[in-house]
């Protein structure tokens, strides 16, 4: 399952909502938030992280199911009502008693049973007496007047259920036809723990079984499931249904299974290795399914050869569905999207959009063999599934679309933003023992996607491809249609690559945090020695205790004679090391790891920084190093190890970057500093910075696409422009205003690339006026990915009449349920006023929201709005009165940003101030 999780080029800044800093906090609330985030009363501005580890709330008690029934095939028929939102169901369950016992416990939420009876196998029928649910524990248990035998029988249960409106379970989801009626489809997301409010089940990811489905349904309407339709004859009862047969699957768990009642088209293709590929869009819409073919037709074969083992269903269905909650599920067969991360239209989507599509398509189609070949034997090694599929894609869409240098955006999309969440006291390590249904949506966070799939980066370049995928394929073939854990992948790749992988990778995925690595060189005629040590690294300064966890950390480094290739490798198993380079000239500058691969952040000695430096300026450093180079000194400041002073100078040293991805990190950065300077009187001050970092490039690129551009290119124009007109660039902004005019006027349509940029500039220095036009936009948009785009930018409005009408507009009809967070995050994110209104606004709406989003991992994506809006607010006594028990690690999280944000403004604001201001001054 792919989470909206901040990855997406466009939704940046969603990942950096919780790096602003509130205004001055009164002690009382400085108390309070402590409280939250377990920080030592008499720690004044520094977390537990010198303690290495976080207090979470005791875990509620659970039992795994028990093991005297098990299931060997469902036969599942399910009857929706698309009228009433009803279901009725009958579950004729192959199972196999493993040993005498009168009752059998199963999950169930939210259905009500009507009749459950067991047929042994040759025996009578033996009819449950008694249906005694546990609705804290989601389960059931049957309860029979004798004994059920061992061997093999049969469960009959007949029950109903509903159609629900929370995304999640068996759901209904609402759209408009093309005929302007609004009709609902019936939809399924089951991941994590959701079959169970669809049928009544051993809703456990060891307990795998095979499935005949069938579904009784509208004639008119398309349905489908995760295999091929065997079967589909008139139902007796109703001449307007007609009953749906589908061929049984292979065995598999219950979190993968699916079914979607709607209206559809489709586009249809064949991959090279003769697997039916069929993307499912709205009515009239086929052809924004093509881009999605294209890439999953080129996947599937890539991934068999990778693998070397076949993708074992006959058919593999991609489809948009209007509301859902994450960003796609990789249901095994029936690919399930929102409409965003499956479709492109060719005249209206604009590049980020498309690169984010070949992502969310490479992600979910990796999982058909990780995860639904082989599946995670309990939540605990969710990671695996989840951080593995989240490198993978990148590969893949480097195979697919070489020209949109992935891997550099990676280690800005997911590499850096591990780091800065894995930095907090209240990060968890990669693997977490997962109890109650409960704590199982809280661990799909940047740890388990990001930083799982940073350590499989690095892991892959310590092993080597080839070695790589040998163990892979071992992995596969050893497990295909059962469950492994962690161990068993290490043990596959340790066979095939003999290196000491377990060793290595415990010391990544069994404890929280990552190090940082000190370095300090000395010339020794033509040597080169490095001297090299580890510590742990927090966010709020690096961990000097006795009891300083330490890592097994691949050390890669090159010099500036190659800086493409690496000239050593070591594994840092010991807290410092010596190791020397030879033939290294005194004029050459050296560097740790090459490529940004290693998990770790690095701290030079002033020495070996003033040697990399001219690296940066006259471009000798690879991209993605110079990025990192940049990444590390940001983070380094921010954890007061050096003057943000010394970083803003760094800045500066970028001025003739050509990078889109170096510029995108540049911009995040420098959008966190702004927001913190924005409880200054100085915050007209960093706006002129960005605005002369950036005018050279935005000079340089223009406002038009030239000839032999490309997707980078366009990227990086959107990137520059918007990031000028949001700071207030003269001629940008006119320039915008004019562009905007002309494509609400029909005289020129705007370039789908120019649209966000354009609409967050005009938005920022807009008025009413300017907002009532792009609602209006917003409501004649015919794509979601069009409405998207205006919801996100819409918070930029600065007037605080017109920042009300945002966030009720937010909750309105006119914005679909999953993406309302993101207009409060537009707003919160926006300036210092909208943070204020956005806390204001969601604490007014709680419950309507809470109950919207119940346990979903949306609900942590509110909250990080929330909580980053606080200022001022008393967080702890608004969480005591409304737990939000799955996303309690979130409130750690956020709240304990707060804190090293005020620090950070105590201890650098006077500093930045003066070096701002000391820039304008005219030379003596």
């Amino acid at each position: 399952m792919l989470l909206l999780l901040g990855r997406r080029l466009s939704l940046s800044f969603v990942h950096r909502l919780t790096t602003c800093c509130p205004p001055s906090l009164s002690s009382s609330v400085l108390i309070k938030l402590r409280a939250i985030t377990r920080v030592p009363h008499n720690t004044v501005f520094v977390s537990a992280a010198r303690q290495n580890t976080v207090t979470m709330p005791e875990r509620r008690p659970f039992v795994r199911l028990p093991t005297d029934v098990y299931p060997v095939n469902y036969g599942l028929c399910l009857k929706p009502d698309l009228i009433d939102f009803t279901f009725e169901g009958k579950l004729e369950a192959v199972v196999e008693v493993t040993q005498a016992t009168n009752q059998i416990v199963m999950n169930c939420a939210d259905i009500d049973i009507i009749t459950a009876s067991f047929v042994p196998q040759g025996g009578e029928e033996i009819n449950a007496t008694g249906f005694n649910y546990q609705n804290e524990d989601e389960k059931v248990t049957l309860s029979f007047p004798s004994s059920l035998q061992k061997g093999s029988g049969s469960l009959k249960i007949d029950f109903v259920g509903e159609l629900n409106d929370k995304m999640k379970g068996f759901y209904r989801s609402k759209y408009t036809s093309t005929t302007g009626e609004i009709r609902y489809a019936a939809v399924t997301q089951f991941e994590a723990t959701d079959a169970r409010r669809a049928f009544p089940c051993w809703d456990e990811p060891a307990i795998k079984a095979t499935f005949d489905i069938s579904l009784i349904v509208p004639k008119d309407r398309v349905t489908l499931s995760n295999m091929n339709v065997i079967d589909r004859k008139p139902y007796p009862e109703d001449e307007n249904l007609v009953e749906v047969k589908f061929a049984t699957t292979p065995i598999m768990s219950t979190y993968l299974v699916a079914f979607v009642i709607g209206e559809y088209d489709f586009v249809e293709s064949q991959s090279s290795d003769g697997i039916t590929v069929r993307v499912y869009t709205p009515v009239g819409k086929a052809e924004q399914g093509k881009f999605a073919l294209e890439v999953a037709t080129k996947t599937l074969p890539f991934y068999k050869d990778y693998f070397n083992v076949p993708y074992p269903l006959p058919k593999i269905d991609l489809i948009a569905i209007a509301d859902f909650a994450a960003g796609a599920m990789e249901n095994w067969g029936l690919v399930t999207y929102r409409e965003t991360a499956l479709l492109i239209d060719p005249k209206n989507s604009c590049s980020s959009s498309r690169q984010w599509v070949a992502l969310v398509v490479g992600h979910e189609l990796a999982h058909q063999w990780f995860g639904n070949l082989v599946t995670m034997e309990w939540w605990t090694h969710l990671w695996l599934n989840e951080g593995f599929a989240s490198w993978i894609e990148y590969l893949c869409v480097d195979h697919c679309f070489p020209e949109y240098d992935i891997w550099t955006q990676f280690v800005s999309a997911d590499y850096t933003r591990a780091l800065e969440l894995d930095a907090l006291d209240s990060s968890h390590p990669i693997e977490v023992n997962v109890g109650h249904p409960s704590e199982v949506d809280e661990i799909f966070d940047a740890i388990s996607y990001s930083k799982g799939a940073s350590v499989i980066r690095m892991l892959h370049h310590y092993t080597g491809d080839e070695d790589f995928r040998k163990g892979m394929n071992a992995y596969l073939l050893k497990f295909q249609h059962k469950n492994a854990s962690t161990e068993d992948l290490w043990d596959c790749l340790e066979q095939a690559s003999g290196k000491p992988i377990a060793a290595v990778m415990s010391s990544w995925t069994k404890q929280m945090g990552f190090p940082i690595i000190e370095v300090d060189q000395e010339q020794v005629s033509d040597d080169r020695i490095l001297k090299i040590s580890q510590k742990k690294f927090c966010a709020s300064g690096p961990h000097d205790g006795e009891d300083c966890p330490s890592w097994m950390v691949p050390i890669s480094v090159c010099t500036s004679e190659d800086p493409k290739c690496t000239k050593l490798k070591v594994l840092l198993d010991r807290p410092d090391t010596t190791i020397t380079l030879s033939g290294v000239a005194p004029d050459q500058w050296v560097k740790i790891n090459p490529g940004t691969v290693g998990f770790y952040r690095i701290q030079y000695s002033s020495s070996m920084l003033e040697s990399l430096l001219p690296g940066v300026r006259d471009l000798s450093l690879q991209p993605v190093d110079r990025l990192g180079l940049q990444n590390d000194l940001f983070s380094l400041s921010r954890a007061g190890m050096i003057s943000t002073v010394e970083v803003l100078k760094l800045m500066e040293a970028f001025v003739n970057e050509p990078n889109y991805t170096v510029w995108s990190d540049l911009s995040c950065n420098l959008g966190v500093l702004s927001s913190l300077l924005s409880h200054t009187d100085f915050h007209e001050e960093i706006q002129e910075f960005i605005r002369d970092l950036f005018t050279p490039i935005g000079l340089e690129l223009g406002w038009d696409c030239k000839p032999g551009e490309g997707h980078l290119d366009a990227l990086l124009r959107g990137l520059v422009l918007g990031k000028l007109g949001k700071a207030g660039h003269k001629p940008t902004l006119e320039e915008a205003r004019r562009r905007f005019r002309d494509h609400v006027e029909g005289k020129q349509n705007l370039p789908a690339d120019l649209r966000s940029p354009v609409y967050v500039t005009v938005l920022k220095h807009g008025d009413s006026a300017t907002l009532e036009t792009m609602l209006k936009l917003h409501k004649q948009a015919d794509m979601q990915e069009e409405k998207n785009r205006i919801e996100r930018v819409l918070g930029a409005i600065s007037a605080p009449d017109l920042i009300q009408k945002v966030l009720s507009f937010a909750l309105s009809e006119d914005v679909r349920p999953q993406d309302t967070v993101s207009v409060i995050g537009g707003v919160a994110g926006s300036s210092k006023q909208g943070r204020k209104a956005a806390w204001k606004f969601v604490r007014d709406n709680w419950e309507e929201l809470y109950n919207r989003y119940q346990a979903g991992f949306l609900i942590s994506r509110l909250i990080k709005v929330k909580i980053k809006s606080s200022s001022r607010s008393c967080v702890g006594s608004f969480f005591e009165s409304h737990p939000a028990p799955a996303a309690e690690r979130t409130v750690q999280q956020c709240c304990e940003n707060i804190l090293l944000n005020v620090a950070w403004l105590k201890r650098d604001a006077d500093d930045i101030q003066q070096y701002l201001l000391q820039r304008k001054a005219p030379p003596v």
